[in-house]
């Protein structure tokens, strides 16, 4: 026995959302939805099935009408699985990290056989980008909810539209099937620092994840972006850098050293070089145990050990085989580390804000949830107590894009 439903005012019912017993013009309240789950389980209905569609009903009383759908909340709006939906059922704490997928075992999961070149990608993405805003900000009006019984219209037609975009990749004729979220637009990320990926992140990025190993060297990577972004006519502070940034804290540097060992000594290493091979095309099992990759080998792998080298106690004395590559990725990946007390970890991350002119960081864990609450614990009180972490979120209740903007408006940023 499923219970039979459908994320929208009239699923086969159309009009009974006037019924001042029904509740599915709730559909984007997760308590409406916590609630019918309750009550299903409580009368024993094995499941909730959802119908779905990826369209309109626009072929009664001619080709292209659509007004008795709208003002009958005929199976539409009705909120997809992704962005929109999840906007609105977590009232607006939803962002999305924008990147073109690189591998190749990718591509042939959709039908290609090989992967898309790197600019093409990056232009497809544009257009999907033109496509998305296009539907979120302008296809529905902020008042085209109207969920008036008295005039028999859940949406007012005049104040939807389509879009019919019509691009090189994409074509879209569009209304948009969910109704406004409170973002409309989820919170922009990007990551890759390409020169297409820094031109992509200009233009669209309110956020972006970057990599790097040492602060001078970020630094110019972050003032890269920073005036791409003004030539795109935007603020170059209203783009958050964040650093990747593995954190392993204790009360003392012995402790949060021996608890990285300890770590360590659970590490699969060729798991590591599986991740190693993917993010740089670099199989290392075609090189003997004994390689000083150091000196030898691809220059993208020298180049990281250049930066390892530079910043590991004793680096520059290490002999770099693929063990001791596997060991360095083992915990954290390709990103720095930050391991000791709470002084310590505190001090190396305003370094990389002072120097590296990064905003924030996406703080990685060996372990979780363990690796954030020590986190929690060590380090967070240790960054308020310098007054370089807030006390609390900057608009409580807030959206994602207002808890990231300083001016806390909310507005988009392109």
């Amino acid at each position: 026995m499923n219970a039979f439903a459908m994320s929208t005012p009239g699923h086969v019912n159309p009009g009974l959302w006037r019924h001042p017993d029904n509740r599915s013009q709730d559909h984007t309240d997760i308590e409406y939805w916590t609630s019918l789950a309750k009550t299903s389980e409580a009368g024993k209905f094995h499941g909730l099935f959802l119908a779905d569609m990826l369209g309109i009903y626009d072929f009664y009383k001619g080709p292209d009408n659509i007004i008795q759908v709208l003002a009958g909340g005929a199976q539409f709006p009705h909120t997809d699985p992704l962005f929109s939906t999840l906007d609105h059922l977590s009232k607006g704490r939803v962002g999305w990290n924008i990147v073109t997928s690189y591998l190749e075992s990718a591509a042939r999961n959709f039908g290609l056989d090989t992967q898309i070149p790197h600019n093409e990608r990056y232009e497809i993405a544009s257009e999907y980008l033109d496509v998305v805003y296009k539907l979120w900000e302008e296809s529905w009006r902020d008042d085209a909810i109207v969920n008036d019984p008295i005039r028999r219209q859940f949406t007012d037609p005049e104040r939807v539209r389509r879009i019919d975009h019509h691009g090189k990749k994409f074509s879209v004729a569009g209304p948009f099937s969910v109704q406004p979220s409170p973002q409309r637009t989820p919170f922009i990320f990007q990551a890759g620092t390409s020169t297409a990926g820094k031109k992509f992140a200009a233009k669209h990025a309110e956020a972006m994840f970057i990599p790097g190993m040492e602060p001078h060297i970020v630094r110019k990577s972050v003032d890269d972006i920073r005036a791409l972004v003004s030539e795109e006519g935007r603020d170059p502070q209203n783009i958050k850098l964040l650093l990747g940034m593995l954190v392993i804290v204790d009360e003392t540097d012995e402790l949060a050293q021996a608890k990285y060992e300890e770590y360590l000594s659970n590490s699969d290493q060729e798991g590591s070089l599986a991740l190693f091979g993917g993010w740089t095309g670099a199989d290392l099992d075609k090189y003997t145990d004994d390689e000083d990759f150091a000196f030898s080998g691809p220059g993208a792998i020298q180049s990281i050990i250049d930066s390892w080298s530079a910043t590991i106690p004793g680096g520059k004395g290490i002999k770099w085989t693929k063990t001791r590559i596997a060991k360095e990725l083992a915990l954290g990946g390709p990103h720095p580390k930050a391991i000791g007390s709470p002084e310590t970890v505190a001090d190396l991350l305003e370094h990389w804000v002072e120097v590296g002119d990064v905003d924030g960081f996406n703080l990685s864990y060996a372990v979780s949830p363990g690796g954030f609450e020590d986190m929690i614990k060590w380090l967070f009180p240790e960054l308020k107590k310098r007054q370089v972490f807030g006390a609390d979120y900057a608009i409580p209740q807030g959206t994602t894009r207002e808890q990231y903007l300083t001016d806390g408006k909310g507005s988009r940023l392109r």
